[in-house]
């Protein structure tokens, strides 16, 4: 049982050396019993004969201070042996409040001596010669008292008591410097002596600085020292300032004084207060803490490493956890794998053993950082023109948590973020899909969280479309309604831009915050074409192909038809027009219907005896073929035969019946068109 630490201060005979000086004067702290024995005169021998002493012998300065206001009576006691006699101790009180550098040390304010009649001192109690009447003082005045021993020869010293109404200045009974009790450390020892304080193993390594709290006990502006000696502590020197091995057998000693902290010349400053204590063997006192983990992706478990717990100062320590204090009891069920233990919030209980065998139990409180809060998100980018199904998306842009301080790492898949391999960077090119990113804390604590990729496609005018006009003509282009924006190629951006000619064309169309280019032509139709012309007596049949269907025909480039069939043609030159469906600037060829001849007679008169067609000798590729009635090629003339034919075949005249020919040639237009003109013939061979 702890007890409450005695006001005791003791000066030891035994001392290395003595305040045997006004300047070096030993505080009084509180009404506290002295023993000394001085043994020179100091340093600087005070003139102190002229107050009822002789000159200093073997002298000592106290100081103190009235805390009250009162009467201060004090007792100087030789000490003696049986059968010894006394000695002869004088005493001068100076004060109040001198300075020691300058006063004179003949005038006291109170002065005697003892003879050969044992004490001496102020008293309101006691008689004879060698007493003097108590000292009125006030409170915060401060007094010098010299004890000088006249025969030095005792080897005793003395005894200091006090009395008196007034009580003199302590820090440590002054309730504004020490509000609270000094708490001496251990327990109270049964055998009687110094406290027993519990420290394991025994003997073994122990830290003093672990009891300065508890003998404080809060008191302000107290240092407190550790030493092996009484003497020591008495003084303050020759502090253990680390841990040291300790035992059971040996006393150690604890020193404090107060420090005015603004004032380093305080005599308080120099009270010291003492205090004994002895070891004997305790348990040990793991502290409670706690440890955290992430609850990474909200799993609700964590991996706590228990053996990271700072339970105990001893690194050699052995720590044994368990789920419950039944269990730790009973030594059963002990967590295997301490050292990355899966679980939720709870409390672990922890079982410390050290190499000396001193066991102790805590508790470790396991709990989770800050969870990280992410949710799923979707980005949108543009679609890259040379392949529209890819975006180009910067991840880093969605918006997956409103937490601060975070970081983010990407994944194609959630196994590889929960894993952290893999990673991929921003941007990113994809198609529509998902990636998955991993938010990271301060704490490294994570969560997964889910990002749709959406490719935003090209999104074009249905409008817009490719369009054929005549060479000569001018149209115009609308890309229809609907669209934010439009940039024309021509510079325009209007929906629409008109009086375009034949060309290539392009508009980027802008939807939201995508453009998207398309291209539009203008072509200039494809002109019909009159590939040949079919001539029949008076009538011709015009054969076209390409430009666009249907086609119209005309002599005259007025009166249209869609017949591509003319009749009752006069003989000779015709022209002959055609246009198609885009009424483009028609088309135009000559047409020749030759004269028609129908029978000749070869018979050498001269008359109709051969067919003629050399009038038609200007026309390019012409040739004049005859057939029998079943297709059979029967003669054929070109400029070697002069384009004639005189009813024979293979140099023999044939027989008497009717013919089919035809003439073909190329007209001289710029279309070298196929003319072809079919007809028949009756021959009459007349021997």
């Amino acid at each position: 049982m702890k007890k409450l630490l005695l006001l005791i201060v003791v000066f030891l005979s035994q001392m290395t050396f003595a305040q045997s000086d006004c300047v070096s004067a030993i505080p009084v702290c509180g009404n506290s019993d002295i023993s000394y024995n001085p043994n020179s005169s100091g340093t600087t021998p005070e003139n102190t004969a002229g107050s009822c002493l002789d000159v200093e012998h073997y002298s000592v300065w106290y100081v103190f201070t009235a805390a009250t206001s009162g009467t201060i009576e004090f007792t100087i006691n030789p000490n003696t042996v049986p059968n010894v006699n006394h000695y002869d101790y004088d005493f001068a009180v100076y004060g109040a409040n001198i300075d020691c550098a300058t006063w004179d040390f003949g005038n006291a304010a109170s002065c005697n001596f003892s003879g050969l009649s044992g004490p001496t001192g102020l008293s309101s109690t006691e008689t004879g010669d060698q007493w003097e009447p108590p000292l009125t003082v006030n409170a915060g005045e401060t007094y010098y008292l010299l004890i000088d021993n006249y025969i030095p020869s005792n080897p005793y010293g003395f005894s200091l008591t006090w009395g008196g109404t007034a009580t003199l200045s302590s820090a440590f009974t002054d309730p504004a410097l020490a509000p609270n009790p000094f708490i001496a450390p251990g327990d109270t020892n049964p055998a009687g002596g110094p406290n027993l304080v519990s420290t394991c193993p025994l003997p073994g390594q122990f830290d003093f600085t672990t009891l300065s709290a508890g003998i404080l006990n809060g008191n302000p502006n107290f240092i407190i020292s550790y030493h092996t000696t009484a003497n020591d502590a008495l003084f303050g020197t020759n502090p253990i300032t680390t841990p040291i091995t300790v035992n059971a057998t040996d006393t150690y000693y604890y020193s404090m004084h107060y420090q005015d902290p603004t004032d380093p010349n305080n005599p308080l400053n120099a009270c010291r207060q003492t205090g004994s204590f002895k070891f004997k063997l305790g348990t040990i006192t793991p502290q409670n803490v706690t440890i955290k983990a992430c609850n990474n992706n909200g799993a609700g478990t964590g991996t706590f490493n228990l053996l990271a717990a700072n339970v105990y100062f001893d690194p050699t320590a052995t720590k044994e956890f368990y789920l419950t204090q039944s269990d730790m009891d009973a030594g059963i069920n002990k967590i295997q794998n301490p050292g990355a233990y899966v679980s939720g919030e709870k409390t672990i209980f922890v079982k410390v053993t050290t190499t000396g065998l001193c066991v102790g139990s805590s508790t470790i409180k396991l709990e989770f950082f800050p969870v990280v809060v992410a949710y799923d998100a979707t980005i949108e980018s543009c679609f890259i023109e040379t392949n529209v199904n890819t975006a180009s998306f910067d991840l880093t842009l969605a918006n997956v948590t409103s937490q601060n301080g975070t970081t983010k790492k990407f994944y194609k898949t959630q196994a590889d973020a929960i894993a952290g391999i893999n990673e991929i960077f921003s941007p990113y090119i994809s198609t529509n899909g998902v990636v998955y990113v991993r938010v990271i804390n301060d704490d490294n604590c994570y969560a997964i969280a889910k990002i749709t990729l959406k490719v935003l496609p090209p999104v074009k005018s249905n409008v817009l479309k490719d369009k054929i006009i005549c060479i000569e003509d001018k149209t115009t282009l609308d890309a229809g309604p609907g669209f934010d924006g439009y940039e024309w190629s021509t510079g325009a951006t209007t929906q629409t831009i008109t009086n375009v000619g034949a060309g290539e064309y392009w508009v980027k169309l802008k939807t939201g915050r995508c453009w998207t280019l398309q291209e539009v032509h203008v072509n200039a139709s494809v002109q019909p074409v009159i590939t040949s012309i079919d001539i029949t007596n008076d009538s011709f049949t015009v054969n076209v192909s390409g430009g666009k269907a249907p086609y119209q025909y005309s002599l005259d480039g007025t009166n249209w038809q869609d017949s591509n069939v003319f009749t009752g043609l006069p003989r000779g030159e015709n022209k002959v027009y055609v246009k198609d469906a885009y009424d483009c600037n028609p088309i135009d060829v000559q047409v020749t219907v030759p004269n028609l001849l129908n029978a000749i007679t070869p018979n050498g008169d001269n008359r109709n005896d051969y067919i003629d067609y050399s009038a038609l000798a200007y026309k390019k590729n012409l040739v004049f073929t005859v057939y029998d009635r079943y297709g059979n090629m029967m003669y054929q003339a070109d400029k070697i035969r002069n384009y004639t034919w005189d009813g024979t075949s293979g140099g023999k005249k044939i027989v008497t019946g009717t013919y089919w020919y035809t003439i073909t040639w190329t007209e001289n237009d710029k279309k070298n068109t196929e003319t072809k003109y079919s007809g028949w013939v009756l021959v009459k061979n007349i021997d």
